[in-house]
């Protein structure tokens, strides 16, 4: 609810007042990092390890997190932009919670012996395998608007953006969506409505943001959901 009220203070949205900052690049390796680790370290070594209720789901998370501890870091453009540090704190212990939590899960599905041979899980592996791909796909594009020495921000085209404002937190949302199917797990269905209430107000913020600073925007375009919302 308060993310509908006030944008968390990064990115196009910081606004000072919010205590020590970090550059953007360091932020983000810290706030991923231990959801990376976490999982890693409570479910890795127990017998359930080798199971592919756990192995398979494993890897997807893993490629996911390596993504954005260390890919989506490097790639960012170099701006002064920062992030605040209390946000970085607040998601460090979050991706810790959420990592033994999603670790437990993948623990239970193994000694129960499923849900890894039903549809659920298999549906689930190709939702999130789309969504990561729309996800990076978006970012891609993002990163192409700004050219060496440039930090301002731009319209993007090109992709779902034709659509939608914001194609990458929708990837994410689709991503994590077929994490909770795949597992079919509370501790799944929770990181996946925790994504929709954090990414979906900020698509809204972005829209409104995009709409304020540039009177040649696309009216038409949506905010997260092609021709929907």
């Amino acid at each position: 609810m308060a993310l509908i009220l006030v944008s968390a203070p990064y990115g196009r949205h910081f606004r000072p007042g919010w205590g020590p900052n970090l550059p953007n690049r360091a932020a983000w390796f810290l706030m991923e990092l231990p959801a990376l680790l976490a999982i890693v370290f409570f479910i890795v070594g127990t017998p359930q390890a080798v199971h592919p209720a756990v192995w398979v789901p494993l890897i997807f998370w893993l490629i996911h997190y390596a993504y954005r501890t260390f890919v989506f870091p490097a790639l960012m453009r170099p701006s002064d932009q920062t992030f605040p540090v209390a946000l970085v704190v607040f998601a460090i212990a979050f991706n810790v919670l959420n990592g033994f939590n999603n670790a437990d899960a993948l623990a239970h599905n193994a000694a129960a012996a499923g849900p890894w041979i039903g549809p659920s899980f298999w549906i689930g592996s190709g939702i999130f395998i789309a969504g990561f791909i729309l996800h990076v796909h978006a970012d891609a594009i993002i990163r192409g608007l700004r050219q060496p020495g440039d930090s301002s921000y731009h319209i993007p085209h090109g992709g779902l953006f034709r659509w939608v404002s914001s194609p990458h937190y929708l990837g994410e949302i689709i991503q994590w969506t077929g994490w909770a199917i795949l597992t079919w797990s509370a501790a799944g269905l929770a990181f996946a409505l925790f994504t929709l209430c954090n990414l979906a107000p900020r698509a809204v913020a972005n829209q409104k943001w995009y709409k304020s600073h540039f009177p040649t925007y696309p009216r038409k375009r949506r905010i997260l959901i092609p021709g929907v919302y």
